[in-house]
């Protein structure tokens, strides 16, 4: 053994190689070897990705601010915080809003009503709202489709049948679904906001067709749809004073929690994660500093006997 860790010391495997200098790592590179032509070829590849990426951001730019809408201010949302949550009261309104103004036209066929236990009812109120609605099913032991109560499990009912009975009643134009508008739109919920509040008489030279009116925030400042939000349209359960502003924010603040039903855990999980990678963090800065260090920085001596 004594002669093994003999051996190991005078070929200086256990002794830290001196570090390079500044000749030595360019001795290293492979840009040396190069050609003129190689050179230049990589050059021009670079100066051309750069260029068109600057081409490709110029071009975005000078469409968004040519566009004929008006593009929708910032909101300071009370959820817009890097750990803040949706505020479940307006979420709630929201739901009132939908229901008794929005559902007339549009649909929102990916929500069902059991998505309101724990966000915006109880379990008892989700089935009161689900229960309110008439659902044609089958067929039953006889072939026959007969209608029920909705329960849990169904779906928002739709306003028309199918796509030709929506446009039928809105002049041609189809009424998009809201399951997912907000993620669907740029803007999100400042554009829903902004459009709901954004109507306005058209301008000099602006031309509008039978059934539609103007809002500048809406492409092409022609929408199809009326406005539909006016100050006390509906009255809320809790008393909120239903101005058309607090109305839009509201509707806006439910079409954000069903585009991402998963907001308020994304920033829970969010926090656990943070405080377990804080925790970890530590610990391994003590093992490090502690534990760890004292094995790499240990060296191993070899101390022949004395005859």
């Amino acid at each position: 053994m004594a002669a093994t860790l003999g051996r190991i010391c005078g070929s200086k495997l256990l002794k830290s190689a001196p570090a390079l200098n500044l000749q030595q790592a360019n001795n290293l590179s492979t840009t040396k070897t190069w050609t003129n032509g190689q050179k230049k070829l990589f050059a021009t590849i670079g100066a051309l990705t750069g260029g068109v990426g600057a081409l490709i951001y110029a071009l975005e730019q000078s469409v968004e601010a040519s566009g004929t809408e008006v593009h929708p201010p910032k909101m300071p949302w009370s959820h817009s915080g890097i750990i803040a949550s949706l505020d479940h009261t307006s979420v709630r309104r929201g739901y009132e809003v939908y229901k008794q103004v929005c559902s007339a036209c549009h649909s929102m066929q990916y929500i069902a009503y059991r998505n309101l236990i724990g966000v915006s009812h109880t379990e008892a109120e989700a089935k009161a709202e689900a229960a309110a609605i008439t659902v044609k099913d089958g067929p039953d032991d006889n072939g026959e489709y007969y209608n029920r109560p909705g329960k849990l499990s169904d779906y928002f009912p739709a306003p028309y049948p199918n796509e030709e009975a929506a446009r039928a009643a809105n002049n041609g134009a189809y009424p998009p679904d809201l399951s997912y508008i907000v993620s669907a739109r740029k803007g999100g919920e400042d554009y829903i906001f902004s459009l709901l509040t954004g109507y306005f008489d058209a301008p000099a030279g602006v031309a509008l067709r039978d059934g539609q009116y103007y809002n500048p925030y809406f492409p092409g400042g022609a929408i199809s749809m009326a406005q539909v939000l006016y100050n006390e349209v509906i009255e809320y359960e809790d008393g909120t004073p239903p101005t058309a502003s607090q109305l839009a924010k509201d509707v806006s603040t439910f079409l954000k929690w069903t585009s991402e039903p998963e907001h308020d855990v994304r920033k829970q999980m969010l926090i656990k994660t943070v405080g377990l990678m804080t925790i970890l963090t530590i610990l391994a800065y003590y093992i490090k500093r502690h534990k760890w260090s004292t094995l790499k920085s240990r060296k191993i001596f070899f101390v022949p006997k004395k005859d």
